[in-house]
């Protein structure tokens, strides 16, 4: 059975991403497009008009242009979205890295993106430049002033008057997104995907230009990227950014700008819900909290909605989705529901067994079809046929059921992976690291659930005969070695690792234990 949407087919230009989100930027002009929170400083829509349009035309006056890739390894600032347009409009393609990567991550994606300029901020340029070591990295740029590095603005050239000629097809974007076999994968979205999304996206959440928007969530983060920044852009909003949560300054800039939308992930929401420094601030102006990159329980939702006077409902996509399927309209909450498909979407519900397609309120694993499919993992073919089949079908990993309403509710997940705080922590990575340690026989890694985070990555390791290492050990071990978010948060040294006949570690054995206490 093929779940189609709920609301009517929408048409998707046929033009360039930069093209499609600053369309109406002349239309708006000095109004404030990005505000950066704890300074105030603003870009309009015609200065980022402008800024784009100069960066575009600096590289390619540098012969930077198609098949080449830019690296953006930056926090939430105004200029992030300089210098993504820039390079899309160049015709070129931008790799997004989280900022509190690691040298040995940041390389990783360098390398395998091949990269050849990188850009950063002053916090982190230490970390960009010994990672960019060795890779093909030519050229590093920072926002902002840090000493002998030229700054972004040294690439300004003549402003471009058209979008470079690209095809639709064209990778603009490459975010990675963690697999479970290990590092992440580069996951090559096209122009024509993010713009599809951007349009299924745009009128059923009923973004406006009367909108201003809290951006905590990150922009190298394919949820702040594509909801935030460029479906932002695109409705005419005003968008707050935040380089870190904190929740009082966060709270501050709902009162002081009126934030009307609020994306945001979990872990926010209970602080919304439960933190008692929330009653201190005016948040009127709110009315509509989406949550969205984890799970989000019907009763927090119920809970924050019930305390702030708004509505807390969710969405639900992913990477490589770019990343929108499911998202939940104004005035159509359901409790525990992700929402209804956009427009020009599919849906399947299917048995994980025997692959026959499921019905109505029956769990199976959740298939979607449609224009923002991702072209495929960079350099990955394996991989990619692994995820999107012969017919087109995305395969998700998660398990869940259509209700009646064509309300989608996720139940489970046929995936390893850990959703920590809305970042994705491949156990598989975890593990690896673990089994270097020369104390270390045997280690698995699985996600447990936490109020707070959503889950946690927790190890459990076998000693060699003849050690002895504590717990804390090990998390300073792998914590020397990953990103924040990836860290160990409880480790347990038990004596065997339950296993299959065939090997596979029995994650759900450790999580029972766990739970079981």
């Amino acid at each position: 059975m093929i779940h189609y949407s709920t609301f009517p087919e929408v048409d998707i230009p046929e033009v360039p991403l930069t093209s499609h989100v600053l369309a109406r930027a002349g239309e708006f002009g000095s109004k404030p497009a990005l505000i950066d929170g704890p300074t105030g400083r603003v870009i309009t829509y015609a200065e980022l008009q402008d800024a784009v349009a100069r960066l575009a035309g600096g590289l390619i006056a540098i012969g930077f242009g198609q098949g080449d890739v830019l690296a953006l390894m930056a926090p939430n600032l105004p200029e992030y979205a300089v210098v993504f347009h820039g390079v899309a409009m160049s015709g070129g393609t931008i790799t997004t890295i989280n900022p509190t990567y690691t040298e040995h991550e940041v390389r990783h994606q360098l390398n395998d993106a091949r990269a050849s300029i990188l850009v950063t901020v002053p916090t982190f340029l230490e970390t960009a430049q010994r990672a960019a070591q060795g890779t093909t990295v030519e050229r590093i740029y920072v926002i902002g002033d840090a000493g002998g590095v030229p700054g972004v603005s040294a690439l300004f050239g003549e402003a471009l008057r058209d979008h470079a000629p690209v095809q639709l097809d064209d990778v603009v974007v490459l975010p990675y997104s963690s697999g479970t076999t290990g590092l992440s994968k580069g996951v090559m979205l096209t122009h024509r995907n993010l713009v599809a999304n951007i349009v299924q996206v745009l009128e059923p959440a009923g973004l406006t230009e009367n909108d201003t928007i809290i951006a905590v969530l990150p922009f190298f983060h394919i949820y702040g990227m594509q909801v935030l920044m460029n479906t932002g852009l695109t409705a005419g909003a005003t968008i707050i950014t935040m380089p870190r949560f904190d929740l009082e300054q966060f709270l501050q800039l709902h009162q002081d700008y009126g934030i009307t939308r609020s994306f945001v992930a979990p872990p926010i929401v209970v602080a919304l819900a439960k933190h008692p420094i929330v009653d201190n601030y005016d948040l009127s102006k709110l009315e509509q909290i989406f949550s969205g990159a984890a799970p989000l329980s019907a009763e927090l939702a119920t809970e924050c909605g019930q305390r702030l006077g708004c509505e807390v409902v969710q969405g639900y996509g992913m990477t490589e989705l770019s990343p929108v399927s499911h998202l939940t309209p104004p005035g159509r909450y359901k409790p525990g529901s992700v929402g209804v498909l956009v427009p020009n979407a599919e849906l399947m519900i299917v048995d994980p067994v025997s692959g026959e397609p499921l019905g109505i309120d029956a769990d199976g694993e959740v298939w979607v079809r449609g224009p923002m499919v991702m072209k495929g993992y960079l350099n990955n073919p394996e991989a990619t046929a692994a995820t999107i089949d012969s017919d087109g079908w995305l395969h998700t990993g998660d398990i869940g059921h259509v209700d009646a309403d064509g309300h989608l509710y996720i139940v489970d997940r046929l995936k390893e992976l850990i959703k920590y705080k809305g970042f994705q922590v491949p156990p598989a990575e975890l593990e690896a690291i673990l089994l270097t340690h020369p104390a270390v026989a045997d280690a698995a890694v699985v996600g447990l659930p936490d109020e707070e985070a959503g889950e946690i990555p927790a190890g459990y390791v076998v000693l060699k005969a003849g050690h002895l290492v504590s717990e804390d050990e090990f998390r300073e071990f792998v914590a020397s070695r990953v990103a924040h978010y990836k860290q160990l948060r409880r480790v347990e040294i038990i004596d065997a690792i339950p296993k299959s006949a065939s090997g596979k570690i029995l994650r759900r054995v450790l999580r029972e234990r766990a739970v079981a206490g």
